[in-house]
């Protein structure tokens, strides 16, 4: 069994699951009449069963924008359909999770729209948490930049590659790193999975990181892996060192967060996100963390202040 390819594969149809569920509108476009006016429906069998639903009133864009959905939809569901394929053929057999990984994953995803919420607040993007949730469900929010609609869209994309339960019992390796950095960065970068190797500064303080080589962050995350620690503990390191190494040449904080979390939850560790009441401080002691300074601070400020645990 080849395990990086099968890797690869099972992270090309995580990612095209995600794609799939950011569709804010599934099923085949159709147009009904009502007393002289027109209104457009969705249209998809569901348990076998013909379903139709209200989108709006008719309008040429929002009637092209329901085919490209449509047509993109079954591309990738084809994909899907080939990439199952190509692993039944290398002889991939899905796991099960343990009770304890699946209660994690379950606690994860009912809060992925509030940590999507908390990790945009980190970065900067100025929506509520209504219009956060807005995008989250339907793709589109009037009065919100693009680029902030951007950067929650791939968020999203990114939460959900990791809470695939393929994805979820692969390990935290630097690739599957690289692949969220990828997610995080689509649509502002061309490659934003390829490690960088142009000099960066960070502002507010006068820490400058070095430029990133391979091996050596290969050779550090495994390191931090293989030391004997509690999952969380692993986690804060995980995190704490992705972004402070500023590995890609963007969206070194979001990747760093969701690809520490690959890891809490599939350890049945609960869930790590800065929260929102708590970004000023963060912000003002990763600084600090930045330049040399109160290294277990930031580590006690993320366990004790970021860090939820389900109750198994």
């Amino acid at each position: 069994m080849d395990r990086l390819t099968i890797q690869d594969l099972l992270q090309q149809r995580a990612d095209a699951m995600a794609r799939l569920n950011l569709m804010p509108y599934d099923g085949s476009p159709e147009v009904k009449e009502q007393n002289g006016n027109r209104y457009l429906y969705v249209r998809k069998r569901v348990a076998g069963r013909l379903t139709s639903t209200y989108v709006d009133v008719y309008s040429d864009s929002l009637y092209q924008l329901l085919l490209r959905n449509a047509r993109e939809a079954r591309e990738l569901r084809k994909q899907i359909r080939h990439l199952d394929k190509s692993l039944a053929q290398l002889g991939y057999q899905e796991g099960e999770l343990t009770p304890e990984v699946q209660l994690n994953l379950d606690f994860a995803r009912v809060n992925m729209k509030s940590s999507i919420y908390d990790q945009a607040v980190l970065e900067g993007v100025a929506t509520t948490f209504p219009q956060t949730e807005e995008i989250i469900n339907n793709g589109i929010v009037n009065g919100v930049k693009a680029s902030d609609v951007q950067k929650i869209l791939n968020l999203k994309r990114a939460w959900e590659f990791i809470l695939d339960k393929d994805v979820l019992q692969s390990p935290s390796d630097y690739h599957l790193l690289c692949h969220v950095a990828k997610l995080i960065n689509e649509g502002f970068y061309a490659d934003g999975g390829r490690i960088r190797s142009v000099p960066v500064t960070i502002g507010g303080t006068s820490y400058v990181p070095s430029i990133p080589l391979e091996p050596d962050i290969i050779e550090a995350l495994n390191n931090i892996i293989e030391s004997p620690r509690d999952p969380i503990d692993t986690a804060v390191e995980l995190c704490l060192y992705c972004m402070k190494t500023q590995i890609f040449n963007d969206g070194n904080k979001r990747a760093a967060v969701i690809y520490a979390n690959h890891w809490l939850i599939s350890h049945a560790g609960g869930l790590l996100v800065i929260p929102e009441t708590e970004v000023p401080e963060f912000k003002q002691l990763l600084v600090e963390y930045y330049e040399g300074k109160h290294k277990p601070e930031i580590k006690a400020f993320l366990k004790n202040k970021c860090w939820k645990k389900n109750s198994f």
